[in-house]
């Protein structure tokens, strides 16, 4: 889902992330987006950690064995910002322009790629 999508549905980035693995994660959309909605608020706005990003260590979390949800979180960390260019959107160009951070607008995109990799699904 790109963030065009997401904002027609009217999720926020984490939401987004964890609702297309919804299916392998065993629980509904409707769950996911309770348990996303405290976490990014949207695109090009975050100060903290981006929140697609953050959707995606949760889906790690949820999806890895005991004791493996770690690794697999520092491993979703660096691909993701290869994809996306940064894991803040501060530290992207565009910084007091006004305009929206992102570098791409495929935060959600990257997100899941990012998951999809490094758990193999």
């Amino acid at each position: 889902m790109d963030c065009a999508a997401r904002r027609k549905k009217e999720m926020n980035c984490c939401q987004a992330v964890l609702a297309a693995f919804a299916g392998e994660l065993g629980r509904s959309e409707e769950e996911l987006l309770r348990l996303g909605a405290g976490f990014g608020s949207g695109m090009g706005t975050m100060e903290g950690t981006c929140g697609a990003l953050v959707g995606a260590i949760m889906v790690s979390s949820l999806l890895s064995e005991k004791g493996a949800a770690m690794a697999a979180s520092r491993a979703i960390v660096p691909r993701f910002k290869e994809l996306c260019g940064a894991t803040v959107c501060r530290d992207l160009k565009g910084v007091g322009t006004g305009k929206i951070l992102c570098s791409c607008g495929n935060c959600v995109r990257n997100a899941v790629q990012a998951v999809a990799e490094t758990l193999a699904i």
